[in-house]
């Protein structure tokens, strides 16, 4: 059997060639196009010794060089390794280091913090977008992976995979330690994007999204790209978010996706108050962070659509549960979960096995399914303590009502203990976001000679 993230981009370029896949300022790329530009990296990096299952890394902007690399990557049978692009050289050396990178595919005006991070651990060079400029130094020659491929034929199938293969590394934030390398299948990610592209996203060929999440993070590239490409729809990118421009671009291009975190709402809301114009939106979905009830009515009312929100991880390829329209919309969850996905809640203090518990407690979100990922790369000690008995368990609290209804409460480490009792900072700055005059809130602990812990509100105006 054989499956491959590939066929995301390959099969809709066979259903429809000439349709657009990307528009960037005024380039429109075909189906046709983009699919033939990622045959030639691939050519271009077979020819620089890359070959199945070797790791390449892509230190890249939300450009069409992206989509090309990805897809040229995975097309050749190697694996695909998003960098985040605001990482300094230290941090990008340690992904380049601890995934084993073959090489980094990295853009000219990128390559200040790439390039010295490449040099540290001997990982060769290929550039993109070397006219922007950048390349200084002894990178100022490294070969330029879009000219090599402008003069290479494009290789002509893509490399066949195993499900069960490797086809992207994604590094978590790191925020209990060192970034770990999460192991995504062809399976992991193939399935993730034929299901939520039919529930909850339900994206059409005719569909027009507006990216603008980064694509080297989970949500813009997997949600995002991925799932819009495997619908053969239009990709709009917007490397550098603004709520003015974000309008105009979506007014301009007949948007009818939003795929945003929080703040971007709040962002475009802004905008709207000062430009009456109003893209044809049909849905839009947000993750990555709680969305305050009192934004996403206000987001309704200006924009006529509805704003369903959801949960994921990048270990989880990354979509667990969202509201979805075969269900009646339930603001302030995450909806359920998707289809061939299981989600409970365990006993958050027990952690060498699972322990569920029933409808309406409180405890740790637990994951089971096909989008579950392998594990974490070089760290067995790491993966036998998130997946447990078949669960993966999410380090989040959370609670499901009768009806399968997922809320998350908080991060199990960010709960405050004050005088014995469990203060949600989550819960509380969701009740500080509907005073009309804050505009965002956050809650931390600090300690107290008394109570042990305080709870301290940080606010914005």
């Amino acid at each position: 059997m054989t499956l491959s993230l590939a066929s995301v981009l390959a099969e809709s370029a066979l259903r429809r060639p000439e349709h657009p896949a990307v528009v960037a300022g005024t380039r429109k790329i075909t189906y046709r196009e983009l699919w033939d530009e990622a045959r030639r990296y691939a050519a271009a990096l077979g020819a620089r010794g890359i070959g199945p299952g070797d790791k390449v890394a892509l230190l890249l902007p939300s450009t069409p060089h992206f989509p090309s690399a990805y897809f040229g990557v995975l097309a050749l049978g190697a694996i695909a390794v998003p960098v985040h692009a605001l990482l300094r050289a230290d941090e990008i050396a340690y992904v380049l280091k601890d995934s084993g990178a073959a090489a980094l595919v990295c853009a000219a005006p990128l390559l200040a913090e790439g390039g010295r991070a490449a040099e540290t651990t001997g990982t060769p060079v290929l550039t993109v977008m070397a006219e922007e400029g950048g390349a200084e130094g002894e990178f100022a020659h490294a070969p330029g992976l879009d000219a090599l491929a402008a003069r290479t034929a494009p290789i002509g199938r893509q490399v066949a995979r195993a499900p069960e293969d490797i086809a992207v590394i994604l590094y978590t934030s790191g925020t209990t330690g060192r970034p770990k390398g999460a192991l995504l299948t062809h399976l992991n990610v193939v399935m993730n994007v034929d299901t939520t592209m039919l529930s909850p996203f339900d994206f059409t060929a005719d569909d027009v999204l507006l990216g603008c999440l980064p694509l080297f993070h989970t949500f813009g590239q997997i949600c995002g790209m991925n799932t819009c490409f495997r619908a053969g729809a239009t990709l709009v990118l917007m490397p550098r978010f603004d709520g003015p421009g974000a309008l105009d671009l979506m007014v301009r291009e007949r948007c009818t996706v939003f795929m945003r975190v929080p703040t971007m709402y709040t962002a475009l809301l802004e905008a709207a108050r000062a430009d009456p114009r109003r893209p044809a939106l049909d849905r839009a979905f947000s993750g990555g962070a709680a969305l305050p009830v009192a934004v996403l009515d206000a987001f309704r009312e200006t924009f006529g659509c509805p704003v369903l929100e959801g949960y994921g991880l990048t270990e989880t390829s990354p979509v667990v549960a969202y509201n979805q329209k075969a269900w009646p919309l339930r603001p302030g969850t995450v909806g359920r979960p998707i289809w061939g996905v299981e989600v409970e809640i365990a006993r958050a203090e027990v952690e060498d096995r699972i322990e569920l518990l029933p409808a309406g407690e409180t405890g740790e979100i637990v994951i089971r399914g096909h989008n579950v990922m392998a594990g974490y790369l070089n760290r067995p000690e790491a993966t036998a303590e998130a997946i447990v008995d078949g669960w993966f368990r999410s380090g989040d609290l959370g609670v499901k009502d009768d009806e399968g209804y997922l809320s998350v409460v908080d991060r199990k480490k960010d709960v405050v203990l004050r005088g014995g009792y469990n203060v949600y900072p989550r819960e509380v700055e969701d009740v500080l976001a509907r005073h009309p005059a804050i505009a965002q809130a956050a809650v931390v602990g600090l300690p107290h000679p008394v109570h042990g812990e305080e709870v301290c509100a940080v606010v914005r105006p």
